[in-house]
């Protein structure tokens, strides 16, 4: 399995990113999609220092064919809408990749967080082509799973030594104190951690600094 960050920019003419533009400092929470034959259908909490012309933008775009007023507040509300361009669910829909909600979608942009085989990723990245969405990746990385990452002893180590304030600055106890509370010889306590600390900071090295130039969804 990979995991993959994508920042996608909608296309103009479409409801959401002609309204999300027009008010760049609302955001819109895709709480619930469905992508019907040629329709879509969504729920939305819109929040923004004053919906009300959000709602009426929303309302009197062409693309929007129903909108349904949930619930309002001052500085938010929940619609239900039916829209004949919802080009994100479209594109997961023909790659037959779920998009996991919510989505926030803010000035015409959504950042997109997927869990799958880079063979569904190439697809989807195929799909946004098709529909005209543009997307930047941030990052693509190999995922496993958490548990296997470290053993339970090393489990246990690090979060014994996060509770006992070993990383904190400055550093509340000590190699020879953090073994002492495990009944662990020092040596193998140092051992242990340090290789628990490699695995984790490779990890974090992978999924954060990987450059974007060095991760790629194939279009092609």
């Amino acid at each position: 399995m990979t995991h993959a960050e994508l920042t996608v920019t909608l296309p103009d003419g479409t409801w959401i990113k002609d309204v999300s533009t027009k008010h760049p400092s609302a955001t819109f929470r895709v709480l619930a999609a469905l992508p019907g034959g040629d329709a879509g259908f969504g729920l939305v909490e819109l929040t923004a220092s004053d919906p009300r012309p959000v709602l009426a933008d929303m309302e009197d775009h062409d693309a929007i064919t129903r909108l349904e007023l949930l619930q309002a507040g001052e500085d938010r509300a929940m619609v239900q809408f039916e829209t004949t361009q919802p080009l994100l669910l479209f594109s997961a829909r023909e790659s037959r990749m779920p998009i996991e909600l919510p989505v926030d979608i803010v000035d015409g942009t959504t950042t997109l967080e997927l869990t799958a085989s880079r063979d569904r990723l190439s697809e989807l990245g195929r799909q946004f082509d098709a529909f005209g969405l543009e997307f930047d990746v941030e990052y693509v990385s190999p995922r496993a799973e958490s548990e296997r990452l470290l053993t339970d002893r090393q489990r246990e180590l690090i979060t014994t030594a996060i509770e006992m304030g070993y990383y904190d600055t400055p550093r509340e106890s000590s190699m020879t104190e953090l073994a002492d509370a495990l009944d662990i010889a020092k040596s193998t306590c140092s051992e242990t951690l340090h290789r628990a600390e490699e695995k984790v900071i490779k990890r974090f090295a992978d999924d954060q600094l990987r450059s974007p130039e060095s991760a790629t969804v194939e279009t092609n």
